[in-house]
């Protein structure tokens, strides 16, 4: 059981980091202000630097991990896109980040108490990634 809760919570993990990296992407090119642009650059090396830490320990265990889904892809691309065509502003990209910090924040801390038996190694990848999420969402309100 310690195994599967394991690997299912870092499979969500890896989701969820490539979500953060792909929102981050889809914005960064937007952003007007240096210092959003730095808050937003600095988030996506704190992503992929956990990103390395699950493909590897997905390694361990010979698993592939776990993609986005196409559909939470596909309606953040076009929620964004949208939004930015109707007010391309730092306050648009702002709330958009903020907005999917919040959604990361959640359906992490549901996988996190789901998959209690998850080796603490995984969990703790779990909550520095819940961590780095709620403070973009805080460090970035001003701009809001």
């Amino acid at each position: 059981m310690i195994e599967q809760d394991t690997i299912k919570l870092l499979r969500e993990c890896d989701a969820g980091v490539k979500m953060g990296i792909d929102s981050i992407e889809d914005v960064l090119d937007n952003v007007k202000s240096d210092s959003l642009k730095n808050y937003l650059e600095t988030c996506r090396g704190g992503h992929e630097k956990l990103d390395r830490e699950i493909q590897n320990l997905l390694e361990c265990y010979d698993d592939e991990g776990k993609d986005p889904s196409a559909m939470s892809k596909g309606m953040s691309w076009m929620k964004t896109n949208a939004k930015l065509m109707l007010d391309n502003s730092d306050a648009t990209i702002a709330d958009l980040m903020t907005d999917g910090c919040n959604m990361g924040v959640k359906s992490l801390s549901r996988y996190l108490n789901q998959y209690k038996a998850a080796d603490e190694q995984s969990k703790d990848i779990a909550k520095r990634l819940i961590s780095l999420e709620d403070r973009l969402a805080v460090d970035i309100r001003p701009y809001l």
